[in-house]
């Protein structure tokens, strides 16, 4: 059994809560709080109604996500909302959230783990984003064809490829989630090949226009890594359980 607070806190320093920006909506940190008290932690991307209804039969009462549950803005407690909330205060099952601290972390982040997963063990951070640098990049020798394999493999599934460039991997820049929105700037840091979650349709043909790579992986698929480090990282340190709450969407 851990503190709720004990964890707050430790999570808050390692993550740099009040050092890295992130989107207003993100509210990074204790968005529920219970009775003070941790014995199991659940993992997830979303906070969404049918993960804290999983958390819940899983007897978590610590629900570690990626996407809080504040992204619309004040909203009544009404509807979905209600729902969550009162599943949580019945159960005494807390909620912390962390975006783009999460992302970013040198060990545990999503661009971290995907990055050690494809073969990038000599990556760097690249890519500014309100004075941090948001992705991670190397070159890298394999081909395309290989590194589309191995980010297959990473994320468990298939990917969808935009053959822009050449057919090689070359100068590989990772940001896990919704960025592919971000081409032209990626591709003006001299990438070759662009690994993300997302994008918006134009980012496609906007790739090819460059000549640049882009291995769509998945939005929630390329961002299991975070959080499934994090938890298990959390279980040996504060002897605690853990489990993943699975809750694919598919994009």
């Amino acid at each position: 059994m851990a503190k709720l607070h004990a964890l707050e806190d430790y999570l808050d320093n390692e993550l740099r809560l009040s050092e890295i920006p992130d989107y207003p909506g993100a509210m990074n940190g204790l968005q529920i709080e219970n009775q003070g008290e941790v014995t199991k932690i659940g993992a997830a991307v979303d906070a969404s109604l049918p993960v804290f209804e999983k958390a819940v039969a899983e007897g978590v009462d610590l629900l570690l996500v990626h996407h809080g549950m504040f992204w619309q803005g004040a909203q009544s407690l009404t509807g979905p909302i209600y729902k969550k909330v009162k599943l949580a205060l019945d159960a005494g099952m807390a909620l912390y959230s962390a975006h783009i601290p999460l992302d970013v972390h040198p060990v545990w982040g999503n661009n971290q783990q995907l990055a050690n997963a494809i073969g990038m063990t000599k990556s760097k951070p690249f890519f500014d984003w309100k004075g941090v640098k948001l992705g991670l990049c190397q070159d890298m020798t394999s081909s395309l064809d290989d590194l589309v394999i191995s980010t297959e493999n990473a994320v468990a599934g298939k990917i969808h490829l935009c053959r822009g460039g050449a057919n090689r991997a070359g100068r590989v820049g990772v940001i896990t989630g919704g960025a592919g929105s971000e081409v032209e700037a990626v591709a003006s840091c001299g990438i070759d090949t662009f690994i993300t979650g997302e994008g918006p349709h134009w980012s496609f043909s906007m790739a090819e226009e460059l000549g640049i790579n882009v291995i769509y992986g998945g939005h929630y698929a390329t961002e299991v890594f975070g959080v499934r480090a994090l938890s298990a990282h959390l279980q040996k340190h504060f002897d605690l359980e853990a489990c993943f709450l699975d809750h694919p969407t598919g994009l």
